[in-house]
């Protein structure tokens, strides 16, 4: 399995991206999908999650109502719409996946991981 992660950047406070995370090696209807995010000196926090089947979504707190996940099944690729970026957001995005239908937001929880994007975002 492997997790390609893109779309990171320098953003002003505000301002919006778009992340991928495009992903081969298997089927991935029976995997849920997940957004973590990693700031220096900090551990590595749950960002959102979705699933492949029904496409049912988690967010953390800290973005719900900012951000989006979402996927196209056809690409084989999530994506995460971030707006209103704050420079609290600023940090490595990690896609990762996990084997089963529930939503989850430990980081323990999933078996599969991208190498990380940087996303950059000054006040």
């Amino acid at each position: 399995v492997q997790l390609q992660a893109s779309g990171g950047g320098l953003v002003q406070a505000g301002g919006s991206l778009r992340l991928s995370c495009a992903s081969s090696g298997r089927t991935f209807t029976s995997y849920v999908m997940g957004w973590f995010r990693q700031a220096p000196g900090k551990a590595r926090e749950f960002v959102a999650a979705i699933t492949w089947i029904g496409g049912s979504t988690h967010y953390a707190d800290s973005v719900q109502g900012r951000f989006t996940i979402s996927k196209d099944n056809a690409k084989n690729t999530v994506y995460l719409q971030m707006n209103s970026l704050e420079p609290d957001d600023t940090a490595v995005y990690y896609c990762a996946a996990r084997l089963g239908f529930e939503l989850r937001a430990d980081r323990y929880d999933y078996d599969y991981w991208g190498q990380g994007t940087q996303v950059t975002v000054s006040s």
